[in-house]
């Protein structure tokens, strides 16, 4: 009878435990909608203000490993690339949580230049989420016909 009263409650914990994992993924689920959403009406003040103050970046386009931007930064980059592009849009096809603290996402960015060339650019990114905010954002994407134009 004990080992049928102990097994109860190991039952009982592992179902909560699994419990408040999915609560936390469904949150950072939202979350990371959300910021898709800011992302295709342009807003990115809100978008920014998903961040940390000061949060860490892998994308080729700000350099080489890990570099460090600020909110406004953040926002100075967008707006820049927004006027290179008025309507950049993200399709978000695919999110994954791994963990806690982080959200997967594939999705394929999309905009039209003014010499009315269309981009079509599947990216993934990896974004950490710790106490409510965007801490990484690590973004890949195949680079390679920029990687042949430079040369």
């Amino acid at each position: 009878m004990k080992h049928l009263v102990l097994a109860s409650f190991i039952v009982v914990g592992l179902v909560s435990c699994n419990n408040q994992k999915t609560s936390t993924t469904t949150d950072n689920e939202k979350f990371v909608k959300q910021y898709f959403e800011y992302f295709n009406k342009h807003e990115w003040q809100k978008m920014a203000n998903m961040y940390a103050e000061i949060s860490e970046f892998k994308d080729l386009t700000l350099g080489q490993g890990i570099v460090k931007q600020t909110r406004q930064q953040i926002i100075d980059k967008y707006s820049e690339l927004n006027k290179m592009f008025p309507n950049l849009h993200d399709n978000v096809i695919q999110m994954y949580s791994s963990g806690s603290n982080h959200v997967i996402v594939e999705f394929i960015s999309t905009g039209t230049p003014p010499d009315s060339s269309k981009f079509e650019l599947p990216i993934c990114t990896i974004m950490t989420i710790e106490n409510g905010v965007i801490t990484k954002d690590f973004t890949y994407f195949d680079n390679f016909e920029e990687t042949q134009k430079k040369e």
